[in-house]
């Protein structure tokens, strides 16, 4: 079964960076879409971007373009998320989400942005 494991959370100042990753088991890493999403307290499951299986063309909401990029790394079985110009409103779980033809979440990574 696949398991996806967040990592790279944890507490930065309002405009810094971070870098999140997702790391999928499992040996068809390459087969999944992607996907980033967050949940502030309080609030719904937002979705933020997904990649397709090979890297091209991620999608974006708008609330993170310019600022969050996605990326993935099939020999590592690894998705990640750069975020930089952080705002206090980007606080919240950051999750992961792989989908293929089902979808399976991770348990989430805590970004918490000070101002």
């Amino acid at each position: 079964q696949v398991q996806l494991v967040e990592d790279g959370g944890g507490l930065v100042q309002a405009g810094g960076s971070l870098r999140l990753s997702c790391a999928a088991s499992g040996r068809t890493f390459s087969t999944y879409v992607m996907g980033w999403f967050r949940q502030a307290p309080g609030k719904e499951r937002e979705f933020l971007v997904h990649i397709s299986r090979s890297g091209d063309s991620p999608y974006y909401t708008d609330s993170v373009k310019g600022r969050f990029t996605i990326s993935r790394d099939n020999a590592k079985n690894t998705v990640y998320l750069e975020m930089s110009s952080l705002k206090p409103e980007d606080t919240a779980v950051y999750y992961c989400k792989a989908r293929f033809g089902m979808d399976i979440w991770g348990k989430g990574t805590l970004v918490t942005v000070s101002s």
